[in-house]
């Protein structure tokens, strides 16, 4: 599998974020879940401020989130074949932005490490990059089942 990952760390958090962590989770997400190779997306680990103005500006929702996803296939090509590209050419899967502080506070209300709290969405996001959403009771079944899955995936692997 070939994947361009691109990440972006805001300066106040560079030293509690482990880069090469979040390289190897996305590595392992897009390999499990049979991603296209080569393909490409990045990364950025932000503050509250920012993610909050990206929700409202391209969202409409006036507060800050967790996790947000923009993929760069249109609607369109997600509806036809998502993933079939011409031999040689990089699918551009898109960007997942994450609020360190909120990841911080989620971690410590459901008592859990923060690596754990990142890990869940970093899967989160990458899954919507894939294709996947939660608007139907169905579909929000199944994300949630490959989150679980994958999570236990990287606990199991942490814990060897």
């Amino acid at each position: 599998m070939s994947e361009e990952i691109e990440i972006d760390i805001k300066e106040e958090f560079r030293e509690s974020v482990d880069e090469d962590q979040l390289r190897n989770i996305v590595q392992r997400v897009l390999k499990l879940e049979k991603a296209p190779s080569p393909c490409e997306m990045s990364i950025v680990i932000t503050d509250s401020e920012t993610i909050h103005k990206l929700n409202r500006d391209y969202r409409g929702i006036d507060r800050p989130t967790d996790v947000l996803s923009f993929c760069l296939a249109n609607e369109e090509e997600k509806e036809s074949s998502p993933f079939i590209l011409p031999p040689d050419e990089t699918a551009h899967l898109g960007e997942v932005i994450i609020s360190y502080p909120q990841a911080i506070e989620q971690a410590a209300e459901q008592d859990h490490p923060i690596n754990r709290e990142l890990t869940f969405l970093l899967i989160h996001g990458i899954l919507h990059l894939l294709g996947y959403d939660h608007e139907q009771l169905d579909d929000e079944i199944e994300m949630q089942t490959l989150e679980k899955n994958l999570l236990q995936h990287f606990e199991m692997q942490s814990s060897d």
